[in-house]
Parts: structure tokens; sequence; C-alpha cells
């Protein structure tokens, strides 16, 4: 197939007038004619990443996370980022990020649902489509009532963590959950508004923590990585729906830090 296929089959299902108006989503390196049958799926293009990728004889590489955020000046190797473009560029390797697109479209219902929420709604709404709105976390009903304990340790397995950081009263009952992945800060308001006992996400700061659980909020950081990982396992099974010739790798699924 050629990348310019790959990318409207892609497109289809998570257009990039989805994506939030900061993001920047779509090729971001090589050429649309390049002919793919190996495909690399990941949450970041690294170095490690882009080696491995290489290693593997990949046509092309998909990331969640767009490795060209802001505008660059120049394609060198004097910079981390232009430094890794420049070696795919090398490599004949396309490169494309689905970010807040799919965060949108996939990544929000699909945390929703391993976590067996009912009743499920949009927790913040960021754009209309023709089947409704559209937008950004979901929120819903456990299928039965947990304490703040019990929940900390059901995300856990279900998103496969050794730890959570959690704000609240461990004994506490909650049942209204709203999930939002990635950094959730933004997220902690429209859980209030929504009514939710305990918000999942990633990336909850000190005070971002201790004000939500002022206002009556429980918070549950299961990591930026650990709500969004399922990105790979996701846009492996579409791709080898929509794309059964392609071969379809996926980077290894390790938390990036480590707690000493």
């Amino acid at each position: 197939m050629r990348c310019k296929e790959i990318m409207e089959i892609i497109e289809s299902a998570y257009p990039k007038d989805a994506a939030l108006s900061f993001d920047n989503v779509g090729l971001q390196a090589g050429r649309q004619n390049k002919e793919v049958k190996k495909v690399y799926l990941a949450l970041d293009a690294t170095e490690k990443v882009i080696a491995d990728s290489i290693q593997k004889e990949t046509d092309m590489l998909i990331t969640h996370h767009p490795l060209v955020f802001s505008p660059l000046k120049a394609v060198t190797d004097e910079d981390f980022v232009s430094r890794r473009i420049l070696t795919m560029i090398q490599n004949d390797m396309a490169y494309y990020a689905m970010h807040t697109n799919y965060d949108v479209l996939g990544l929000s219902p699909l945390l929703g649902r391993r976590l067996g929420l009912t009743e499920t709604e949009i927790l913040e709404e960021t754009m209309a489509s023709d089947g409704g709105a559209e937008g950004i976390g979901r929120i819903g009903e456990l299928k039965s009532t947990k304490t703040l304990e019990e929940c900390c340790t059901f995300v856990k397995e279900i998103l496969g963590l050794e730890n959570v950081k959690v704000f609240g009263d461990l004994s506490r009952e909650v049942k209204r959950l709203a999930v939002s992945p990635g950094s959730g800060k933004s997220a902690v308001v429209p859980a209030l508004r929504k009514g939710a006992d305990v918000l999942v996400t990633g990336d909850i700061g000190h005070h971002d923590g201790l004000d939500a659980l002022e206002r009556g909020l429980c918070v549950i950081d299961a990591g930026h990585y650990g709500t969004e990982y399922i990105f790979m396992e996701d846009m492996k099974h579409f791709l080898m729906e929509h794309c059964p010739e392609l071969t379809v790798e996926t980077a290894e699924v390790k938390i990036p830090f480590q707690t000493v």
C-alpha cells in the first residue's frame, strides 16, 4: 500500500479536523507515495523507537504524540528533535502522528470501555459531527460502588500498572467515574460539573490534586503513559482489520521512568 492510502483509511475514522486547535497531526516526515509493507506503532518517536523501527525495516512509523509540535527553523543533526526527523528521512521512512483527533474519537471511549463504564457521556465537548457532539474524556457509572482504594486496585489491574497516585480518602465510596487520558489537569472542572466522584487521568500536580480534593473530587493519577499506551494495541487491531496486507509491529510496553 502507499502511505497516502493508509493515511486516508486512518483519517476516515480519525479525521484531522477532530484534533484540538493547538495540535499538530498528520504526516510529519516522508513521502506520501512511499510504498509501505510494514508499520511500527509507538506512543512517542524517541531515538530508541526510531532505531528499532529501522532495525525492523519499517516503512512507516505511526505515533500518538507528535514529534514536531513547535515550528522547526532547521532540520539538522544539531537539534535533538530535527535529528530524529533527519534519521527517518535518511532511511526513507514515512512518519505520521495522530494525537488529539485519536483522543477524541478513539482513546477516550476506549478507556471508558476498558473500565467498564455504563451510561457514558462525553466529559468535555470539543466538536460537533454528523452523529452529534464529540470530545475529550468520558464519564459514566462503575458497575458497582467501590471504595477509592478498591477503585485504585481496579484501575491498576485493568491498565496493568504497578502503582497509581491518588488524592482522596481511600475509604470513600465512589460510583461515578470520569476518565481523561493523558494530561488531565483541564479535566477537573468538567468532571466536577458532571458530578464525578473520581477522575482517572495523568500528570496531576500537587496543587491540581489538592484543589480537586477541596472541591469534592477524588483523583487517581495513573500516569500519562499509563492511560495512553493502549493506543498501540488498538491501532494495531485497526490496521490489521482495514489493511490486512500490512505487517504491524508495536513498541514494547514499558513505563518510561522508574520509581526508586
